[in-house]
């Protein structure tokens, strides 16, 4: 029992110390921000046949549904064109602003409340895809998913900056958003428009709540001890969603997995041939009588694919198994996404699929990414100024300046705890 001490010790404080994958969180939260945005750009022209007045599933039919699931929709509030206008484009606003990484506690609720509005619209809308982001959309939630890559990131970077020069730096954006979306969810409740499903609003108003105490200790005259322990909490739940999302995806493929071992289809080796010959899944017809044309082929990939979705779960204990297992995948979706016309829903596969990403590849990824946004934007009328090196041989910044910072890699947290290796 003496021996498991000090790991168990260092266990406890590696999850309370720090949120652990952070490029792992901030791939997932810019691939379902951007697998929703692109849904509804793609659909806007038919917004009003998909979860508008105009569509089959009529706006009593929906009220009917919602009254005995007690599902979550906004929509639902009024019957009114300009109601539905007016949230639809909300909806693509706040997937933008996700994306993007602007106030990502914020935005998330309002990204899951975005989902969670037009899904439970019209719950017969959908391919697959939805179901996933549907969940994941509230798991991410509970994540600090703005740790990198993020406009918050890099607000934070200039205000810490700030502060080293004596500087202030008032926040006056996030008090006026706090102060509207509180606003609108006391007028919500007083109406009695959140009586039907209970976990949502409330969910929304402990991220509001939330936000407010972590404005108030996060206040100059405020002391640390309340920020540190507000800071280990948000941790804790970080790191618990972070495990919840990882099962969740296992889950999903373990299910199909063994589903697909129980079919006739599958045992046999043909089940990959039926989709490709549909209509509604031939995009490209001739693509798919290529494919279709060896049955060995099809064989091949019918048995892989099993085998792939069941393995998977138990491969996760060794990184480069795990790592080949998941490239297969990926590219398993991608091939689905242009062969079956599945986008969305090979695009919430593969950000859900994002957890699982290395650490390393990502922060190369990362460091890629930000060298060619320099070469595509040169400051302009600056001369380049040549790079030092410091004694160890790494690089150094310009001359009498501080080190150099990676923009893929600077962040509060990432700057003292690297991210974790998955």
């Amino acid at each position: 029992m003496n021996r498991l001490s000090p790991a168990v010790s260092r266990a406890i404080a590696r999850v309370t110390d720090s949120a652990l994958g952070p490029y792992q969180t901030a791939v997932l939260r810019i691939g379902l921000a951007l697998t929703w945005l692109l849904f509804l750009l793609r659909e806007y022209p038919h917004r009003q046949e998909l979860y508008g007045p105009n569509g089959p599933w009529s706006w009593d039919l929906a009220a009917q549904l919602v009254g005995s699931n007690d599902a979550f929709t906004v929509l639902l509030w009024s019957d009114s064109r300009l109601w539905f206008e007016a949230v639809y484009a909300l909806a693509v606003l706040f997937s933008l602003l996700l994306l993007l990484g602007w106030r990502t506690r914020t935005m998330a609720a309002l990204f899951m409340a975005g989902v969670l509005t037009l899904q439970n619209r019209s719950v017969f809308m959908g391919d697959g895809g939805d179901n996933v982001l549907h969940i994941m959309a509230i798991y991410l939630v509970f994540t600090r998913c703005g740790q990198v890559w993020s406009l918050d990131a890099r607000r934070a970077r200039r205000a810490a900056e700030a502060r080293a020069r004596g500087e202030r730096t008032p926040d006056r954006a996030g008090p006026t958003l706090w102060a509207v979306l509180g606003l609108v969810l006391l007028l919500g409740s007083l109406s009695g428009r959140t009586d039907g499903d209970w976990f949502i609003p409330a969910l929304l108003w402990a991220v509001w709540l939330g936000q407010a105490a972590w404005w108030l200790v996060g206040r100059p005259a405020r002391t640390d001890q309340p920020r540190v322990l507000l800071d280990v909490v948000a941790n804790v739940v970080h790191n618990g969603a972070l495990l919840v999302i990882m099962a969740e995806a296992c889950l999903i493929y373990a299910t199909a997995g063994w589903y697909k071992v129980q079919g006739s289809r599958w045992q046999d080796g043909t089940a990959v041939h039926y989709p490709l010959h549909l209509e509604y899944f031939s995009p490209w017809p001739s693509l798919a009588e290529l494919l279709t044309a060896s049955g060995t082929l099809v064989m091949l990939v019918t048995y892989v694919t099993v085998a792939v979705q069941v393995a998977f779960p138990f491969t996760l204990f060794n990184r480069r198994v795990k790592n080949v297992l998941l490239s297969f995948m990926i590219l398993e979706h991608a091939v689905i996404a242009v062969v079956l016309g599945l986008p969305f829903f090979s695009l919430a596969m593969i950000a859900a699929d994002a957890v699982f990403l290395p650490t390393s590849f990502l922060r190369r990824t990362g460091r890629v990414a930000a060298r060619a946004r320099e070469r595509l934007r040169p400051r302009e009328g600056a001369a380049p100024v040549p790079a030092q090196r410091r004694p160890d041989g790494a690089p150094g910044g310009p001359p009498g300046g501080p080190p150099a910072v990676d923009p893929a890699e600077a962040s509060p947290v990432t700057d003292q705890v690297p991210g974790t290796r998955t």
